[in-house]
């Protein structure tokens, strides 16, 4: 793994925490939709971003500052909170409502000419103490191929449960894995 964009990224995710301290069960991940080629951002994608911007502004004000939406030239990211729950893991309805129009915002961008026109990958990431580190790509969507919301929650929360073990709290202790420090690609 590149030290430098690891190092780029524990920083983004210590501002994000700076902003908004966590609460107490609370964990910072990150929620990435890029594009696996290419570049997705305002200027290759306008279409995309003002359907996304149009999203953004529905989001009540409290809602909104739960959360940070970094923009990238590989496509937007959401910093976030997950709250650990005696019942597992817990995401803001308004989180996956956001992902899941992010995703739907790529296939109408593109229908009406944004480019590239690759598919784009829903991955989750968390940075702890010293040299924690996850990455894992959870999901690959293709521009032509329907978006299903419960399937892409599915993944989601399936990922963050796998996440919220990383962070040693006994209430996950059942889905332990065995190292902090992997990347996992979605077949």
């Amino acid at each position: 793994m590149d030290t430098a964009w690891e190092s780029e990224f524990r920083a983004r995710m210590r501002s994000f925490e700076l902003q908004r301290p966590p609460r107490e069960g609370e964990v910072s991940v990150s929620l990435k939709v890029r594009v696996t080629s290419g570049c997705f951002h305002r200027e290759h994608s306008p279409h995309t971003y003002e359907i996304i911007d149009r999203h953004l502004a529905s989001i009540p004000a409290s809602q909104r500052s739960e959360l940070a939406f970094v923009e990238h030239e590989s496509g937007p990211e959401l910093l976030i909170y997950l709250a650990l729950a005696t019942a597992g893991v817990t995401l803001a309805k308004s989180v996956i409502d956001l992902v899941v129009a992010t995703i739907k915002a790529r296939t109408e961008g593109v229908k009406s000419g944004d480019r590239p026109n690759d598919p784009v990958e829903v991955i989750v990431r968390r940075a702890g103490d010293g040299d924690q580190f996850i990455e894992e790509t959870i999901l690959r969507i293709g521009h032509n191929h329907p978006v299903d919301r419960a399937d892409i929650e599915a993944h989601i929360n399936s990922a963050l449960k796998r996440v919220a073990a990383t962070t040693g709290d006994a209430r996950t202790a059942d889905l332990r894995l065995k190292g902090w420090r992997r990347r996992r690609r979605a077949p």
